[in-house]
C-alpha cells in the first residue's frame, strides 16, 4: 500500500471524486504493472502539526511507501518556518522508525509572501530530504502551478488535468522506490 499523506493538494480539493493526483497515480501504477493500492490520506486544510497528530493513523494502515506532502498551509498561514521544519522532521522520524519508504514532496509559496520567508520555507524540503536520506520531489506542482488552464480559479489547487500532471511528476520520483510484485 502507498499512503498519499498530505493536505488539500493530495485530497483533491475542488475536483470530483476520482480526479485527485492519487487517483491518477493509481491508474499509472496499474498500467505499469505495479501491484500497489494508493490510499488517499489527504486532508484539506491540514498543517504539518496536524500531520504530526495523524501520522499514527497513517501508519496503522501499514503502508510500504508514504508520499509526504505537507507544509503549504503552514506557509499560507505564516507559521514560523522552524515550526514547520520541526513538525516535518518529527513525521519523517516516525516514518523511518516504522520502516516505511518515503517520498518527500516539496511545495513553495506565492511570491507575495516575501523573499526572506519564501527562501527559508523553500529550504525545508531539501534539508530534510538530505537529513533523512529520502528522495525529494522538489515541487509537487511543477509544470502545473503557473498554468491557469491547469489550475482552479483560486490559483492554489489543480484542475483534473493538472492533477494528472502532478501524478506523472510523483510517479517519476516514486519509481525508484517501487518493486514489481
Amino acid at each position: 500500500m502507498i499512503a498519499a499523506f498530505g493536505d488539500s493538494l493530495t485530497a483533491g480539493f475542488g475536483v470530483d471524486a476520482g480526479l485527485s493526483y492519487p487517483d491518477f497515480l493509481q491508474k499509472q501504477l496499474d498500467a505499469g504493472g505495479y501491484r500497489y493500492r494508493v490510499v488517499n490520506e489527504g486532508l484539506s486544510g491540514d498543517t504539518s502539526s496536524g500531520g504530526v497528530e495523524r501520522v499514527g493513523a497513517v501508519l496503522a494502515g501499514k503502508p510500504r511507501i508514504v508520499i509526504l506532502e505537507l507544509g503549504a498551509n503552514d506557509g499560507l498561514r505564516g507559521i514560523p518556518v522552524m515550526n514547520t521544519r520541526r513538525n516535518l522532521d518529527l513525521i519523517l522520524e516516525e516514518l523511518r522508525k516504522a520502516g516505511v519508504k518515503v517520498l518527500l514532496a516539496g511545495i513553495t509559496l506565492p511570491r507575495n509572501y516575501g523573499p526572506d520567508y519564501i527562501t527559508q520555507f523553500d529550504r525545508i524540503y531539501p534539508e530534510l530530504a538530505r537529513k533523512h536520506h529520502v528522495p525529494l520531489l522538489p515541487f509537487l506542482l511543477e509544470g502545473v502551478a503557473l498554468h491557469p488552464d491547469l489550475m482552479q480559479k483560486d490559483g492554489l489547487h489543480p484542475l483534473p488535468q493538472g492533477n494528472r500532471i502532478v501524478a506523472e511528476n510523483v510517479m517519476e520520483a516514486l519509481r525508484p522506490l517501487l518493486e514489481k510484485q
